[in-house]
């Protein structure tokens, strides 16, 4: 395969490596009630919470996580001020001292 052929694959490689990224929602760009319905309409989806930072965030009442995890309140920056979402964790155990 010629360099030029390569390079241009590389090349298109990347560009669309670029647009997959731009294409992620940013809660910081959406109100609270948007990034909440996102994820009420879609079940799940991966969103961008800051430059560098994104996680999937889930429906509170469903079946999106896997045992044992549990969907797990946290707020994440919205156009709007934090908003309260859902994320997979595993629960803590509750023992007492």
């Amino acid at each position: 395969m010629p360099i030029r052929q390569i390079m241009f694959c590389s090349a298109a490689i990347v560009i669309a490596h670029t647009n997959f990224a731009d294409a992620r929602p940013d809660t910081r760009k959406m109100t609270c009630a948007q990034t909440q319905a996102l994820i009420q309409g879609q079940h799940a989806a991966v969103l961008s919470t800051g430059p560098n930072t994104y996680d999937r965030y889930v429906r509170q009442f469903g079946n999106e996580c896997d045992a044992p995890a549990v969907p797990m309140a946290r707020y994440v920056p919205a156009s709007d001020g934090q908003c309260r979402v859902y994320r997979c964790e595993e629960a803590s155990p509750m023992v007492p001292n």
